[in-house]
């Protein structure tokens, strides 16, 4: 008796410790699934600005966690209908957490984030791939593609399928799409400036060139009234990678990351969100990664000074010790020659496009749909490299199709001989 005694004791401590060992880090911001982003219980925002207040406090060294709803703040569903990708607000996103003040973080010093760990939520294991229509977004490949697509993903642990590309599994690769620091108001002005001026040059393109100001919809945190309209007319849409990193749609920055952001405000003021459950580099359908809600586990220092010692005018990011890796891999290659024979001088982007236009083809040869092919190309953890770009007049991109995540042999057939 004495002996089972001492043995349950024993496991109780056992128990105790594992509970120790794996306690979470307090949660700066909770989100509500049931609820619209415009409901939750700490207001999010969807607009970059300095005013914007922080929703929370942090001492550099303590991990904390930030719960994170989909880019979209819930507006796609798990079904088989496009209609909300369809008609999906754009007005509405980014839906980002935060801003969290950061104790110490002064303008000109770098932010270091180290990235804990990031999950999904247990009530919401999907997540989804989309085609915008040409009529509310369009993509990298609208031209071709103008209709809208969804794919859903169901989670398993650290696994993805979906019903709408058959055959194919992906590995969990976590990362948000958008982290970044509030910008000053003369880095605000800045980005309003040279926005408004592109935009200027050709007001009707697909995807436009850019996307200004705009109050309609617009979530500035814990504002309100006048204060909040005036804020929302000048405030940054979420939409592209900035100076303060933003929306840069890094695969790559996941967990056991650091990232290096620059601090322009005092407080540095962080917000995050746009989490990705994998994507491949170029996120090329827009909606392309699998899009997800769940939570980030941060822990933050400081370089104090560090924008001015390093002469950095961007974020800087180290990728984890520990990455995702596959074996074979089937690769792709484009130049800066179009579809339509037309040269481009050195352009990459013309030449990443013909690297996925290709590789697209290949997957229509394999039983897929071009529409499948693109969602995948834009879920997948697919490698994406410029090789050149001085051999004139042909830029060199490539993109790399890991070959291990569909359930058969998918590479090309060499002719038996007799």
């Amino acid at each position: 008796m004495i002996n089972i005694m001492v043995r349950l004791e024993q496991h109780f401590i056992f128990c105790k410790f594992i509970l120790v060992a794996i306690k979470m880090p307090p949660t700066l911001v909770s989100v509500d699934l049931k609820k619209s982003a415009e409901n939750q219980p700490i207001p999010m925002h969807n607009r970059w600005h300095p005013s914007i207040p922080p929703v929370a406090r942090v001492r550099v060294g303590e991990p904390f966690r930030m719960e994170c709803m989909d880019w979209t703040g819930g507006q796609i569903k798990n079904n088989d209908s496009t209609d909300d990708i369809e008609n999906v607000d754009l007005a509405k996103v980014h839906v980002l957490s935060g801003p969290i003040y950061v104790e110490g973080a002064e303008p000109n010093d770098l932010l270091v984030v180290d990235f804990l760990d990031i999950g999904t939520f247990p009530q919401m294991e999907w997540g989804y791939t989309g085609i915008f229509p040409t009529t509310n977004g369009g993509g990298f490949l609208t031209d071709l593609y103008p209709k809208a697509a969804k794919a859903i993903w169901d989670f398993e642990g650290r696994h993805a399928t979906s019903r709408h590309i058959p055959g194919v599994r992906l590995s969990a690769l976590m990362h948000p799409g958008i982290i970044g620091c509030a910008p000053s108001m003369e880095l605000l002005n800045e980005w309003n400036k040279r926005e408004s001026k592109l935009v200027a040059k050709e007001s009707i393109t697909v995807p436009p060139r850019a996307l200004l100001p705009e109050k309609i919809r617009a979530l500035v945190g814990t504002l309100k009234g006048s204060e909040a309209v005036s804020v929302a007319r000048e405030a940054a849409r979420t939409i592209p990678p900035r100076e303060h990193g933003g929306n840069c749609d890094i695969k790559n920055l996941t967990i056991g990351s650091r990232v290096y952001l620059p601090v322009y405000v005092p407080g540095a003021n962080l917000s995050v969100g746009d989490l990705h459950f994998c994507q491949g580099d170029g996120e090329i359908s827009f909606c392309g990664a699998i899009e997800m809600a769940g939570y980030i586990d941060l822990k933050l220092s400081l370089i104090k000074n560090g924008v001015i010692k390093y002469k950095q005018t961007n974020a800087m990011f180290a990728p984890s010790a520990s990455r995702l890796t596959y074996g074979p891999h089937l690769v792709f290659e484009g130049i800066s020659v179009d579809e339509t024979g037309r040269q481009y001088y050195l352009d990459a982007n013309v030449a990443y496009r013909q690297a996925t236009l290709n590789a697209i083809e290949y997957l229509k040869t394999q039983g897929y749909t071009g529409e499948q092919a693109y969602l995948l190309l834009s879920a997948a953890p697919v490698e994406g490299h410029l090789n050149s770009l001085v051999d004139v007049p042909n830029s060199c991109c490539t993109l790399s199709l890991p070959l291990e995540i569909f359930d058969r042999d998918i590479s090309p057939k060499v002719d038996v001989t007799e």
